[in-house]
């Protein structure tokens, strides 16, 4: 078990999907996102396998949560910044944890 001092150092954040590109070279299909999480922490690259349930031109505009304080990733030729935040549907796709109402950029999950 993790105490709520281990979860508090999880910095979860509220994002908007700037830019959702095709990422050919991964492994498994995704998208490269640029996101912004507003001030202070400001834009962030994210590889997400989206896919299945998302085009890239719906996720321009979307609010997305991701966690900004893991270290990046190298992802083939991409550096992954953000862990973008999502759940498996019931064959295993990604479908992402959103806020349901309009919310200010960089907002911290409690």
């Amino acid at each position: 078990m993790i105490t709520f001092a281990d979860f508090e150092r999880v910095d979860i954040r509220v994002g908007r999907i700037i830019r959702a590109d095709l990422f050919p070279q991964a492994r498994k299909p995704a998208y490269k996102l640029v996101i912004d999480f507003g001030t202070p922490i400001g834009t962030r690259q994210s590889s997400a396998q989206l896919t299945r349930h998302y085009q890239p031109a719906e996720l321009a505009g979307r609010l997305v949560m991701a966690v900004v304080n893991f270290p990046p990733r190298q992802i083939g030729p991409f550096m992954s910044e953000v862990l973008t935040l999502g759940v498996p549907d019931e064959h295993g796709e990604v479908v992402l944890v959103v806020p349901d109402k309009d919310v200010p950029l960089g907002g911290k999950l409690f």
